[in-house]
């Protein structure tokens, strides 16, 4: 008996000893589950959050509960709990108690050519275009993988073709993931017309007495900042302890060491722009309202939604949610260097300096300018020899793209689920169709 007693003690100890091992991992597991039942039914009103769910070989154990603005998610219903709150306006946010945001301000779409326009009418041309990106021509299994779920056209600033998957609609917000990336730039340039941050502002952070006090605005929106980071979403890394492990985002990626000379390298980071979003919700004192009073209120983008973490920062590398109209109402206002409605609300040179791609002696994603991509690479190369040079695009994990062609007067918004597949190639042909459908 006593052998058996101390047998089993060591299976338990070596079982709890595995899992606080293995809990990292679990907690993003956990937290990516919870903040997404909770994101896309509370924010996007669907009822199938499990269809936004990755491959992954925790998904079969994980389990969610709902208790009124509370989303749990964990793993066999009781261990890595991680825990989303629901609050009107700013979405879903992680976090062991109920964060205090604040109140949301208001955002109509008053101003906004796209969010009341008529359904376009019926173009045989284009509608094949469209065909070919929801892959009707393909095996069901293939089209299934493909998985877009929207796609939008704007000619001249005008709808001219649109087509949603079977349950989302011209009013169901989808996430931009790192599209988000892309419109808090476009924000990022509307405070620096309104003189509330200049490119080169340094010394962001007051802890920062290092070398870290050097990186500026500017080197945060191209990925040059320097600072240590790892974009791979596995256990320990910083992505994954950034939006699953910290109730403020920003202080972890400020806390983080340099590795390079800041304007030096370039290295893909999602912690550079949510940790840009900390200095500018502090700089204008709004915190989690920042984006609805800088961004979406005077872009008349009424659906927008752009969750912060615990602390109250926006986490702009990631989460923002929009209807595919609004994400093209974005990609027009980028496509028009900034004129709205009469008004310029980015720096004249805005878009210029955007699309501008600086030299590094290193870079893990040539031809990124400031938070947008460009088709002309650095070596003169085109990425996508079959559309115009002057083509660039904001990019988002799992298939999201809105790509802007300004010699054709073009927006082209693709949303969807794509984990497995290359959508790339469909959406690059699906612009390429759609010039050929308009001219």
């Amino acid at each position: 008996m006593v052998v058996l007693l101390v047998i089993v003690l060591v299976v338990v100890a070596g079982v709890i000893a595995v899992y606080w091992w293995q809990r990292p991992m679990l907690l993003t597991g956990t937290g990516y589950a919870a903040h997404n039942a909770c994101a896309v039914t509370q924010v996007s009103g669907r009822e199938d959050p499990e269809t936004d769910l990755p491959p992954n070989p925790l998904v079969p154990y994980l389990r969610e509960s709902v208790d009124g603005d509370q989303t749990t998610g964990s793993l066999f219903g009781v261990l890595a709990a991680q825990h989303a709150w629901y609050t009107e306006g700013f979405g879903c946010t992680l976090d062991g108690d109920r964060p205090e945001l604040g109140t949301a301000s208001a955002a109509t779409s008053e101003g906004n050519p796209f969010t009341d326009a008529a359904t376009p009418a019926a173009d045989p041309a284009l509608d094949a275009a469209l065909a070919k990106a929801f892959g009707d021509d393909l095996p069901t299994e293939q089209a299934d993988a493909l998985g877009t779920r929207a796609v939008v056209v704007a000619k001249g600033g005008e709808l001219v073709a649109e087509r949603y998957a079977d349950g989302f609609d011209a009013t169901t917000p989808q996430l931009g993931w790192s599209m988000s990336k892309s419109a808090t730039e476009l924000m990022t340039g509307m405070l620096v017309k309104q003189g509330v941050v200049s490119l080169g502002d340094d010394h962001l952070r007051p802890e920062w007495t290092d070398g870290r006090a050097d990186i500026t605005v500017e080197q945060l929106l191209r990925m040059t900042s320097g600072l240590e980071w790892d974009e791979t979403y596995d256990l320990g890394t910083p992505i994954t302890q950034m939006l699953y492990g910290e109730r403020d985002m920003g202080a972890y990626v400020a806390g983080l060491p340099l590795e390079s000379e800041p304007g030096t390298v370039q290295e893909y980071s999602s912690g550079s722009t949510t940790l840009l979003c900390s200095v500018l919700a502090e700089r204008t004192g709004l915190g989690a309202d920042l984006p609805r009073q800088k961004l979406l209120a005077p872009l008349g983008l009424s659906s927008g939604v752009f969750e912060p973490d615990a602390a109250g920062t926006p986490v702009c590398s990631s989460y923002l949610w929009a209807t595919p109209r609004d994400w093209t109402a974005l990609g027009q206002f980028a496509l028009q260097g900034g004129e709205w409605n009469g008004e310029q609300l980015l720096p004249d040179d805005w878009m210029e300096q955007t699309l501008t791609v600086t030299d590094v002696t290193a870079t893990d994603d040539p031809g990124y300018g400031m938070a947008w991509r460009v088709n002309v690479m650095p070596d003169g190369s085109l990425r996508w020899p079959n559309l115009p040079e002057d083509t660039f695009y904001a990019s988002g994990h799992d298939g999201q793209k809105i790509i802007v062609v300004p010699s054709e007067d073009l927006v082209v918004t693709r949303l969807g689920f794509t984990p497995e597949a290359d959508d790339e190639p469909s959406e690059v042909e699906l612009v390429a169709d759609a010039i050929a459908a308009l001219r």
